[in-house]
């Protein structure tokens, strides 16, 4: 890292203004060569300087430019942030001769790793700055936020104190048995503060979820033969005409999605391909895909009509949806019944009629769904859990080991070897922080942010 990197941090474009960021012990004096004002090299930390950016004797832009001298910078290096014009032709022009002036590109996420690599953030801190840029609500902005602060990597933090606390009681009784009897230190000291542990950890796994479910909302599709209301139900709920909707059948071909909040929580809804057998190509490819997001939803609506009665093709998905989480419509309840609702072999609470051309049923449904994920219950407060699949992951393999530690205690197996896996217990919360790391994951995490941050 002894380079210095530079990128583009805002949306290339037209707009107002452009900022291009350097960091790197090369910074001030890179910048100072290609801007006309005070000398940068001589300028107090955390000031912002006007000028111009110029190519030999042209000037290139007017700017704004603010000194940022390491170690309090986000990087921890010296940190160079040029505020020049939003037009494209200018802001890559300041690209230009920067690169040319001794600067490298920066890799996605280069900034931010720098400032994980040099203690400035923990992983998971690195983690919520991604998230605050992604996030589409306000939950999921206040989660990333209090991610950040570093709120949840100290709550990690102390639960690696505590069994930091038992690996040291293990460690002296090994190096001094003589002071303390085995049995007593296993079963009044060790055995309580792992139990103490256990409860943590299942407590931010179960906080966790919902964590999950502010972050990355609740993956809804919506399925159904031809012409049951689907594209009519994303609209209704969108409010507005995302959807093609006509008498036609298979006029949906391909996913349709929208998003919308309810309590807070964003729900993705995708708008499928009438399910039915058919000999047009297209249409089958939309047919598939109806079938593949089954798997993949976090919530399945499957919508029937109430003017139809039920047939094979409906019991063969009703049976495939019924372990997972789902809504059963039944629509066009304005027109004549012909659907006997006790012929639908699944939780009856979990049916809904509804009229969408009447607009009747929908605040059900926005309820039932509301119900189903507990949004209610999801403290607006309390943001302290894990929100990614990394962290959540590792969390969940490190309460899979506890049954073994509680076996080598009941089975009197020498607490020297007990010890290797409350070790691995410590180790595995420290890949959640990053206290340790392996050099493939870091890049791979820091691969999927933007260039310049």
């Amino acid at each position: 890292m002894k380079d210095t990197i530079t990128a583009i941090s805002t949306a290339l474009g037209v707009g107002a203004i452009s900022i291009i960021r350097v960091s790197g012990d090369e910074s001030i004096n890179i910048v100072n060569k290609i801007f006309k004002g005070k000398n940068l090299n001589q300028v107090a930390s955390h000031t912002i300087n006007y000028g111009h950016i110029i190519d030999g004797d042209k000037i290139i832009d007017e700017v704004l430019v603010s000194i940022m001298k390491a170690p309090k910078t986000f990087t921890t290096e010296d940190i160079v942030e040029i505020n020049c014009h939003g037009g494209i032709a200018t802001t890559k022009k300041i690209l230009e001769l920067l690169l040319i002036n001794g600067c490298r590109l920066a890799d996605p996420g280069e900034f931010t790793k720098r400032a994980f690599l040099n203690g400035r953030i923990d992983l998971l801190e690195a983690e919520a700055i991604g998230d605050l840029i992604n996030a589409k609500s306000e939950k999921s902005r206040n989660l990333a936020i209090n991610q950040l602060s570093g709120t949840t990597s100290n709550m990690i933090k102390n639960l690696r104190q505590k069994i930091l606390e038992v690996l040291a009681n293990i460690e002296v009784n090994i190096d001094y048995p003589e002071y303390e009897d085995i049995f007593v230190m296993t079963n009044d000291i060790i055995l309580p503060k792992i139990k103490e542990v256990e409860r943590e950890i299942t407590k931010i796994i179960k906080k966790s979820e919902n964590g999950k479910i502010i972050k990355e909302g609740i993956k809804t599709v919506i399925i159904g033969k031809p012409n049951v209301g689907k594209s009519s139900l994303l609209n209704t709920l969108l409010e507005e005409e995302k959807a093609i909707v006509t008498d036609i059948a298979g006029t949906t071909r391909d996913i349709v999605e929208g998003q919308i909040l309810i309590d807070g929580i964003l729900i993705d809804l995708i708008d499928t391909a009438g399910i039915r057998k058919t000999e047009d190509v297209v249409e089958k490819i939309g047919v598939k895909k109806s079938y593949d997001l089954i798997n993949k939803a976090n919530l399945i609506i499957y919508m029937l009509n109430n003017n139809e009665e039920l047939d094979q093709q409906d019991n063969e998905i009703l049976d495939k949806i019924k372990e997972k989480n789902y809504i059963i419509i039944i629509n066009k309840t304005d027109l004549p019944n012909k659907l006997n609702i006790n012929n639908i072999k699944v939780d009856k609470n979990n049916i809904i009629q509804m009229s969408i051309n009447n607009k009747i049923g929908i605040e059900n449904l926005k309820n039932k769904i509301k119900n189903m994920f507990n949004l209610d219950l999801i403290e607006q407060e309390d943001y302290n859990f894990l929100t990614n699949a990394r962290s959540l992951a590792l969390l969940k393999e490190a309460k899979k080991i506890i049954p073994n530690i509680y076996k080598g205690i009941n089975d009197n197996i020498p607490i020297d070897i007990v010890e290797i896996d409350i070790k691995k217990i410590w180790e595995i919360l420290g890949e959640i922080i990053g206290e340790t790391y392996q050099d493939e994951l870091i890049n791979q995490l820091f691969s999927q942010f933007c260039l310049g941050k």
